[in-house]
């Protein structure tokens, strides 16, 4: 069984608890989940099944979208309603307002990770000092925020949603916080949802009794999802029986003689003579070679 197995992640579980549980259930070990998603959060978390397992980490669209609850007027040492709350603000804060800081969040930014988090500083995770009550000085990162909605907001309640769309290692509640910040109140994240990772939704996920049940009745093949789902975006490079077992074997391969090889385009997900998906590889134009990227085959 190869392929990913799109799981909607409960509330209170972590993603290597999701995939401890699946081995139970599949009772089979050769298991990895793609984008890791906080305990608290719930959502679309992809798991990579036998051989899929050795895409776990080269995941072209590592794009993720979330829904995510804020209250203003909070700052907690997690920046979410979980942590120790540890300032409150009464300022009034129109949704106006909150509209009018938000192109601040968008495109290429800055933002410094959370001491709440797996980010390691010096061989040490951040929690883990977190936890002892050590904070030590981190260095902001780049992400990409691509959209960032106000979906809903009460100004009495100063609770809301945000809809966004981001790139690899951004923190959600980390944008919430700054975004509170910027408005001189303060503000902690409610609850998040991962709408989509990766090219997977929610209409893509199974909860743990349908994975179960469908385990009992001998079914599990018709929920796992073929692993060319994850490069589906990439250029299609389809090789002849020769170059096929070429591939496979990790010889680089003359581009002159593939048929499929666009001008300037590096990476393809490449595709056996009897049209099954077998991994990436990507064109080197100034040696004429292709390489092997991640033989999937």
């Amino acid at each position: 069984m190869n392929g990913i197995l799109c799981v909607n992640k409960p509330q209170d579980f972590t993603s290597f608890d999701v995939v401890a549980k699946l081995r139970g259930i599949l009772q089979m070990k050769r298991l990895g989940h793609g984008g890791t998603l906080d305990p608290m959060a719930t959502g679309v978390l992809p798991v990579f099944v036998g051989n899929a397992t050795k895409a776990c980490d080269i995941m072209p669209d590592n794009t993720k979208s979330y829904r995510a609850a804020f209250r203003l007027g909070a700052v907690s040492d997690t920046q979410d309603v979980w942590g120790e709350v540890r300032e409150l603000s009464d300022k009034a804060v129109s949704r106006e307002d909150i509209e009018a800081v938000i192109p601040d969040f968008m495109g290429k930014i800055m933002q410094l990770p959370p001491m709440y988090s797996a980010v390691q500083v010096n061989g040490q995770r951040l929690y883990d000092l977190a936890r002892q009550g050590i904070e030590v000085e981190r260095q902001p990162r780049e992400i990409e925020v691509e959209s960032l909605m106000l979906e809903s907001y009460d100004s009495v309640s100063r609770q809301g949603a945000l809809s966004i769309v981001c790139g690899k290692g951004t923190y959600i509640r980390t944008i919430i916080s700054d975004i509170g910040d910027k408005l001189g109140c303060g503000g902690i994240m409610t609850s998040l949802v991962r709408t989509s990772s990766g090219g997977f939704t929610l209409d893509d996920c199974h909860s743990f009794e349908e994975i179960q049940q469908a385990r009992d009745e001998e079914r599990l093949e018709e929920l796992i999802l073929p692993i060319e789902r994850v490069f589906e975006k990439l250029p299609k490079l389809i090789l002849g029986e020769a170059q096929t077992r070429m591939y496979r074997n990790g010889v680089k391969l003359d581009i002159s003689k593939l048929r499929d090889i666009r001008s300037g385009v590096e990476q393809y997900g490449v595709y056996g003579f009897d049209g099954g998906f077998i991994g990436t590889a990507s064109a080197n134009f100034e040696t004429g070679e292709l390489r092997v990227g991640k033989n999937l085959g």
